[in-house]
């Protein structure tokens, strides 16, 4: 990998690392959807304009049969339950759990008829992976800090998100990602405004919090999906993909750094067994023979 690849790696990693640590600092004052309608008006406003200029803007709004259900799936549904359950657990819990969506799309992936999913190592990646969530939630549920429900959510939450990469991967490969999801960001935001603007905050939200809402927007909505886009372009799709793996090990850092989050003793042994699993999970073997 080139120097400009590792630099866009890591940054995308790092940018796709911070949302759980705004989150966890916005929900202090402000309701989830008020947080979601936030992040989504910042990035629509910036993508769109982006993917008109690089005239592919049309595309994606012709192919608003793939794309609907997209927005839904990739952002009205996951977003809300991620920012709620933040209210909940800890940012770097959420981090881990949203590592698991590798599994997911190859559970998927398996439904859709991809027979490599049988295929030895990839299972054993699963079984890892299901381990590691097993270990985590029981762990983390029991010592009474962190939600059972809270994190039942943020693993629909995954599942939400590896339907939706699926999904527009197989229908509209073709179509510019930054045009798609500047377009999925605002349905997401036509869908929570109603909710907002009946239960609209009571007061103006502190600085803090102002600031950990336009970071959201700026930055791992809107700046990481450009970002990402080019990495996929400069190291391909299967290296791109691994920056999941980095993007836990900054919101579970960052949680720790700077919101002074305990390193639980789910996250200490399940954190390994999820990467490990999700990876193993998510490479398809050279020779499709068992």
């Amino acid at each position: 990998m080139s120097r400009r690849g590792w630099i866009l790696f890591f940054t995308v990693g790092l940018l796709w690392g911070i949302p759980y640590l705004l989150i966890k600092v916005a929900v202090e004052e402000l309701s989830a959807p008020t947080i979601v309608l936030s992040r989504v008006v910042i990035g629509s406003l910036i993508l769109i304009p982006i993917s008109v200029r690089r005239g592919s803007f049309k595309s994606a709004f012709t192919n608003m049969r793939y794309v609907f259900p997209y927005a839904i799936a990739e952002m009205v549904i996951p977003w809300i339950l991620i920012t709620a359950a933040e209210q909940k657990i800890n940012s770097g819990l959420a981090g881990l759990l949203v590592a698991t969506v590798p599994i997911w799309s190859t559970i998927l992936a398996s439904a859709y008829g991809d027979k490599t999913v049988w295929h030895h190592k990839r299972l054993i990646g699963m079984l890892v992976g299901f381990i590691g969530i097993f270990l985590v939630v029981g762990i983390e549920s029991l010592s009474g800090k962190n939600s059972f429900v809270a994190i039942a959510m943020i693993l629909l939450a995954s599942a939400s998100y590896a339907w939706a990469v699926a999904r527009i991967q197989s229908q509209i490969p073709h179509v510019d990602g930054i045009a798609i999801n500047g377009i999925a960001m605002f349905i997401t935001a036509l869908v929570y405004l109603p909710f907002v603007i009946l239960n609209h905050p009571a007061h103006i939200p502190s600085a803090r919090v102002i600031a950990s809402v336009v970071g959201l927007g700026l930055f791992p909505t809107a700046l990481a999906f450009i970002l990402f886009f080019i990495l996929l372009k400069e190291i391909g799709a299967a290296r791109a993909s691994l920056v999941t793996y980095l993007n836990t090990a900054f919101a579970i850092v960052l949680g720790v750094v700077l919101l002074g989050e305990p390193l639980t003793l789910g996250i200490a042994i399940g954190l390994p067994l999820v990467l490990i699993g999700s990876y193993f999970a998510s490479r398809k073997p050279q020779s499709t023979s068992l």
